[in-house]
């Protein structure tokens, strides 16, 4: 491909003082696929100015590395959805923080339109989660929420799920590693395939790997998920995009895939699982009692289901 942008090497973007914060938003957009200056300003520099991180991405667009695409939004018609060209993307592939994660260029604005609803949603969802980490001393930050990560599930079969989140709860000299799959619902699909996802999960947890070329062995060698995790992640259900009642009724079929799905059912003896609405994580955060248990009972915080 023919690019009209100069060729920067990789050591002028390594962190300083002067580069830092523009090293900072292309990991940024590497990792989490897209996002809005106010996303960005809030990940990367949430005590800054607007202008900071507008000036840095102005720049990075006139170099080539970062394009954006309108936001169909009346209220804000000045809005834009942030990505990396394709230059952008071979730039940032190599950094640490991005080593193993599949490329993900986008080549028109046409592209990056399709992909924006859906991407931004998630990181909507991983704000309210890194505002509660810097208000309660704990540990999450841009780096920690890993987009659209693929598992196999046997069959040929694989499971993205929206992100994968590390969170670190610190309590004076403890401290609590958690994990979570974050599926991020946007009322989009029916109800019923919302709860299919659970049945995923349940394969996931089950899903032994064998050895290519060799029979089954009736020895078990372990659930495949422990090449990634010591524990198998929480699943969390990030509602949103339609009125409080439909919520509630996707809420509802999510806990009735638990009660009635044997291979779900025993996942929830192992796994904790539960549902939010995405408008009550951004106004009370994630640590309050707004997440519904999918085995029943009241709400709580997310870290104690």
């Amino acid at each position: 491909m023919t690019s009209s942008a100069p060729s920067t090497p990789a050591a002028e973007l390594a962190p300083s003082p002067a580069e830092s914060l523009r090293l900072q938003v292309l990991t940024a957009l590497a990792l989490h696929r897209m996002a809005t200056t106010g996303q960005l300003r809030q990940m990367l520099r949430p005590d800054g100015s607007r202008q900071l991180i507008s000036r840095v991405l102005n720049k990075l667009r006139s170099t080539g590395f970062v394009d954006l695409t309108p936001l169909a939004d009346a209220d804000r018609p000045r809005t834009h959805a942030w990505y990396l060209t394709p230059d952008g993307s071979r730039l940032t592939r190599d950094l640490p923080v991005l080593r193993g994660r599949p490329p993900y260029p986008i080549t028109s604005t046409t592209a990056a339109s399709l992909k924006t609803p859906h991407t931004l949603t998630v990181v909507r969802a991983h704000l309210p989660f890194a505002a509660d980490a810097r208000r309660l001393g704990h540990e999450h930050g841009p780096w920690d929420w890993t987009p659209e990560v693929s598992h196999p599930i046997g069959e040929g079969e694989r499971l993205v799920t929206d992100a994968v989140m590390h969170y670190t709860v610190v309590d004076g000299k403890d401290r609590r590693k958690l994990r979570g799959f974050v599926e991020v619902d946007r009322s989009t699909m029916s109800s019923e395939r919302l709860a299919l996802k659970l049945i995923e999960y349940a394969r996931l947890f089950q899903y032994e790997a064998q050895p290519v070329g060799r029979r089954r062995q009736p020895t078990a060698t372990g659930p495949a998920w422990l090449r990634w995790y010591p524990v198998f992640p929480r699943v969390l259900f990030v509602l949103t995009g339609a009125s409080r009642t439909t919520l509630e009724n996707r809420v509802s079929d999510l806990q009735a895939m638990v009660a009635h799905h044997p291979l779900v059912a025993a996942l929830a003896r192992e796994v904790q699982l539960g549902a939010a609405v995405l408008e009550d994580l951004e106004h009370h955060g994630p640590a309050a009692s707004v997440w519904v248990p999918l085995t029943g009972g009241a709400p709580r915080p997310w870290t104690a289901l």
